[in-house]
Order: structure tokens, then C-alpha cells, then sequence
């Protein structure tokens, strides 16, 4: 686990599950464009926060690509699900900058309820094939960008699947705040 501080922004890179970020304020779901139920990050979230967050959902699909939603967490420990459909790598284009928007819009959703503490999953890295460096170096220079904006969003954790992805995550956000 490592991490920076950028203009007030706590940046931190964590290898962990998404659904036990029991101290966080929200939980970014890797959504699919009808928010429902599904495999990876968003199976792990609805499963966690039971049949109530799928119910919630509904109305609010679909999503468009690096478009966000927030919503009550049900059963989950955090205060709100914020859900961002990430781009499919290879489809969905211009992907970086949709991928950059889904950290974006995540960001706003968070601003706007006054939220102080953010867990966002790698978004777009599993089934939808972005490369984990790319999608790693995107989040990142994102949320470096942001962080002079922010007024209530205080720490951001970036919760990772696997040992490789930390490391790349930690690496890079260490080669873009150096100096």
C-alpha cells in the first residue's frame, strides 16, 4: 500500500476487495451499461449490497460510456455506490478520454453529495480489456488533475485485484507526483 498527497487530495493504491472498504464513504462500481448484476466488480457489489441496489438501478439505465450514477450502498458498509460504465477497449473510442470521464463524473457525483472518501476499482481492466498500465496511468493523471478542483472529496483509494496491478498502480502514481 502506498500513498500521496496532491493539492489537500490523499491518492492511496491498495490491494484489496472493492465490497470491504468499510471506511470509505462511497464504492465505485465497474458498471455495465444496465447496471444490473453481473461478473468481476459489479457482481462483487450487487451481491454485497443484496437485491435492493439492482431495484435502485433500474431507472437509471442505461449508461453511456464514462457516464456516473450515485445511489444508496443497501447492504454494503459505505454511505453510496457510485456506478461508472468504463469504456470497452477497442469499441468504445475515443477510450481514454471516456475512461478519463468515468473518473470525472465519479469525482462530480462524490463533490456534489459531499462526499470525503472515494474506493474506486480499476475501471475497465477486466472484461472489458483495457491494458492495466494505460487504464492505470489515465486514472491516475486524472484524479492528479482533479485534485486542485476538489472541496469535499479528500482521499481517494484505488482498491486492486492482484499483487502486478498495485505495483503498476503504486509506480506510476509515484512517477506522476514526483518533483
Amino acid at each position: 500500500m502506498s500513498s500521496r498527497t496532491v493539492a489537500g487530495l490523499t491518492i492511496e493504491c491498495r490491494q484489496d476487495d472493492i465490497v470491504a472498504q468499510s471506511d470509505m464513504d462511497v464504492v465505485v462500481n465497474a458498471a455495465n451499461a444496465q447496471l444490473r448484476s453481473g461478473g468481476g466488480v459489479a457482481g462483487a457489489i450487487h451481491r454485497a449490497a443484496g437485491p435492493g441496489l439492482e431495484e435502485e438501478c433500474a431507472p437509471l439505465a442505461p449508461l453511456k460510456p464514462g457516464q456516473a450514477v450515485i445511489t444508496g450502498a443497501h447492504a454494503l458498509p459505505n454511505q453510496y455506490v457510485i456506478h461508472c460504465l468504463g469504456p470497452v477497449y477497442g469499441l468504445d473510442e475515443p477510450a481514454d478520454k471516456l475512461l478519463a470521464d468515468c473518473y470525472r463524473n465519479a469525482l462530480r457525483c462524490a463533490e456534489e453529495a459531499k462526499i470525503h472518501s472515494v474506493a474506486f476499482p480499476a475501471i475497465s481492466t477486466g472484461a472489458f480489456g483495457y491494458p492495466l498500465a494505460e487504464a492505470a496511468r489515465i486514472a491516475l493523471r486524472t484524479l492528479v488533475d482533479a485534485a486542485p478542483q476538489l472541496r469535499t472529496v479528500k482521499h481517494v483509494r484505488l482498491v486492486l485485484h492482484s499483487t502486478s496491478a498495485l505495483q503498476t498502480h503504486e509506480r506510476l502514481l509515484n512517477e506522476l507526483t514526483a518533483g
